[in-house]
């Protein structure tokens, strides 16, 4: 194989895509869709990281309130995520489009009711660096699709993920777990 050059304005970084929830001052729902997430371990338990950038009033809620949930975006909430994106939270309720929201059932969060796997999380630590407030948060509960097993492992094709990379992307396929291919 022989590489070829392409500057530092490209980025190859897969990320599943999240919708984050909040709750703004008059206990409204919010949501906005966001792809910086990554998990780390603080040497107790493991800590879902979660990146924002600008002003968006999702973050705003997370740096007053402390608490979020992750919903997990599937191919079909596709349309869902395009709303979100493109209506300011700012300039009031997202409500141009139907949705199911149900509550946290640790944590006082909105969660997405077509999601197949949320996160409800507290921040334990935030870090910010320019526009970007990156939030350290302790998994205080996952919600799956009752449907889905994951006694053997998590199958992402079960849930059927939309990856981001400049653009959406699906799963397609199980190819195997680690060891397999030794």
């Amino acid at each position: 194989m022989k590489r070829k050059s392409v500057g530092n304005e490209q980025s190859m970084c897969v990320q599943p895509t999240f919708l984050i929830g909040t709750y703004d001052e008059e206990g409204n729902a919010d949501f906005a869709p966001i792809t910086w997430l990554s998990v780390t371990h603080n040497g107790d338990c493991c800590l879902l990281v979660v990146s924002m950038f600008g002003t968006k009033k999702t973050k705003m809620n997370v740096r007053k309130t402390g608490r979020l949930s992750a919903n997990l975006v599937s191919t079909d909430m596709l349309p869902l995520v395009d709303y979100f994106g493109s209506v300011s939270g700012h300039k009031g309720l997202k409500t141009g489009m139907e949705y199911g929201v149900s509550e946290g059932e640790i944590v006082k969060v909105p969660t997405l009711d077509a999601s197949r796997w949320v996160y409800e999380l507290e921040v334990a630590k935030t870090v910010t660096c320019g526009e970007s407030d990156t939030f350290f948060c302790e998994i205080k509960n996952v919600q799956i699709d009752s449907d889905i097993d994951i006694t053997d492992g998590i199958d992402l094709t079960c849930f059927d993920p939309v990856i981001y990379s400049g653009h959406y992307h699906s799963i397609g396929r199980h190819l195997g777990k680690i060891g397999d291919f030794l």
